[in-house]
């Protein structure tokens, strides 16, 4: 039995009155329809389950799931209004992806893919894509390969606590390059990572402000070329 396995259960000591009122400061910030309400319901309840086994949010976020994971994910929905094709890259428990996916279930031609390696978190996501009823597709892969050869055209490519942004650039830039438009959610370091990965990439890019956090930004990258050095970390 694995570590993960073997610890213990926090999820069932969450208060529901302390998810009820995260959920509405969330539903505040980010307004959705019924049905994906729905939809965002039985996933936050399958994730609080599966978290008792595996770790797929931090422990300290548990209370405030529907803000900090749910509302960040749904914010990225204005900063492409018109897209219909997604990738989530490292979707781990399935933000931004599957909470975007859930959002776009009654869009035709919606599509999300969620690039995740490691196995658990796949099963994970392939059961909670089942239980929403959510179009998307789960690639059980890394990143690097995915992004080599995705399955087709992608219009948005997103990472959420993936990687420092200039090595999140050079795993996001094979879809970037073929004219995705990058979104991704930041801290308050953001603008340390910028000037970091201007040294690697000559970034079109631009800040778009959190909903939920007002010192968090979001890089919205709608071009990249790379510079003569290469990005730290890339192999």
């Amino acid at each position: 039995m694995s570590t993960d396995d073997r610890r213990p259960s926090r999820g069932a000591s969450i208060r529901p009155a302390d998810l009820t009122k995260d959920r509405a400061r969330a539903l505040a910030l980010t307004p959705v329809s019924r049905e994906t309400l729905e939809r965002l319901d039985r996933l936050v309840g399958l994730l609080l389950e599966w978290q008792q086994r595996i770790n797929l949010i931090a422990p300290s976020t548990e209370t405030k799931i529907w803000t900090r994971h749910v509302a960040d994910s749904l914010q990225l929905l204005p900063l492409a209004p018109q897209a219909r094709i997604w990738a989530d890259l490292g979707s781990g428990g399935g933000f931004p992806g599957l909470v975007v996916a859930c959002a776009l279930a009654d869009t035709p031609g919606a599509h999300v893919h969620l690039v995740e390696s490691t196995g658990k978190k796949a099963t994970y996501l392939r059961e909670a894509v089942n239980l929403v009823g959510a179009p998307a597709t789960v690639h059980a892969m890394r990143v690097e390969d995915f992004a080599k050869a995705p399955p087709g055209p992608i219009e948005v490519v997103t990472a959420r606590a993936l990687a420092p942004l200039p090595k999140l650039l050079t795993l996001a830039n094979p879809l970037l390059k073929n004219g995705s438009v990058g979104l991704f959610p930041k801290g308050q370091d953001v603008e340390a990572e910028l000037t970091e990965a201007a040294k690697y990439w000559n970034i079109q890019a631009s800040l778009a402000l959190s909903r939920t956090d007002p010192k968090a930004r979001i890089v919205c990258v709608r071009g990249l070329e790379p510079t003569l050095r290469p990005a730290s970390g890339e192999r």
